[in-house]
């Protein structure tokens, strides 16, 4: 069996595969050569992120391939029930980095209140010179514990959002698209544990009540968080999409924070990915990010074992 890692695989990864006899190709083959690279090299597994596009065409083009892998949640980069119809399987990986755009979430909060973003724009440019001007710029910060978080969308990486919400000291509302009931538990370092039972709310109720709101939703056919919804939102709201461009309104948000009525704003995806609009690359109220949330050493690794695992197991059921 040969496997195309085409966006990457860590080294445990290919270490695993290797391990049981299966050829792993990590290499960057461009859309317009994927086909004929898939075929000239008798592939049997294309492994993606969410760099390359898996499409009809691609898949009619590669009759050969036997599983189609994503490294991460959304598959929304691949037309699944198309290739489930041709008899291909997919896999992927809802778990593995949810921890990390979890944190990275919070990173983004962080940095917003705290004016972290503009102030490590303005440090090396201006701090020598008009320090103490920066540092009363900067003087209105204000602290997470104590304030709610807001959660929309109560999957894998949305209930890891709400674990450190609550290791802070937030008090937390959730929505989810299916209403439902989650135990939460929080681990510690010496094997104590705590459990918290979270209800969804419906949506207009976290939009009333977050001062910080964090989007873990799915893509959406049209805009989740719209004006309609901004114009529910507490005076000065923070806000944060991890999840997928398009499902936030950018033209509204920029409204929003102009009007004042969002105080800043973290984007680590776009609408217009990967070429985001100069609009929102240039805003001072914005914290922004490349699409890394699940760029982490450690996610890398839990991706590319269960992926590993999975080829593996199919490769012995083939």
């Amino acid at each position: 069996m040969i496997v195309l890692a085409n966006d990457g695989i860590s080294e445990k990864g290919i270490q695993l595969l290797k391990e049981a006899d299966i050829t792993v190709l990590d290499a960057r083959v461009s859309a317009e050569h994927l086909s004929n690279f898939i075929n000239e090299n008798n592939v049997d597994v294309l492994l993606v992120r969410s760099a390359t596009q898996v499409r009809k065409n691609l898949i009619d083009e590669c009759p050969n391939l036997k599983i189609i892998g994503r490294g991460g949640v959304g598959m929304d980069n691949i037309d699944v029930d198309y290739a489930i119809d041709k008899g291909i399987y997919i896999i992927n990986t809802p778990k593995a980095s949810c921890k990390s755009v979890a944190e990275l979430v919070f990173a983004h909060f962080f940095s917003l209140a705290r004016f972290l973003h503009e102030s490590n724009r303005l440090m090396p440019l201006e701090g020598e010179t008009k320090f103490n001007t920066l540092k009363k710029s900067f003087n209105n910060a204000t602290e997470l514990s104590g304030k709610t978080l807001g959660v929309i969308g109560m999957g894998n990486i949305g209930l890891e959002v709400i674990k450190i919400g609550i290791s802070l000291g937030m008090s937390i509302v959730a929505y989810n698209r299916t209403p439902k009931t989650e135990n939460v538990k929080i681990s510690f370092f010496d094997g104590q544990s705590l459990h918290f039972e979270i209800k969804s709310v419906n949506l207009d109720e976290v939009l009333k009540k977050s001062d910080f709101i964090s989007i873990n939703i799915s893509n959406a056919e049209k805009y989740f968080i719209d004006n309609e919804q901004i114009a529910m939102m507490k005076e000065g709201v923070f806000i944060a999409n991890t999840a997928r461009g398009g499902v936030l309104n950018e033209v509204a948000l920029i409204d929003a924070i102009e009007r004042g009525k969002v105080a800043g704003a973290a984007l680590d995806v776009f609408e217009n990915e990967p070429n985001p609009e100069i609009e929102i690359l240039m805003n001072p109220a914005l914290s922004l990010s490349p699409h890394i949330g699940g760029n982490t050493l450690e996610a890398q690794n839990r991706i590319a074992e269960e992926l590993a695992e999975q080829i593996i197991k199919i490769k012995d059921e083939l």
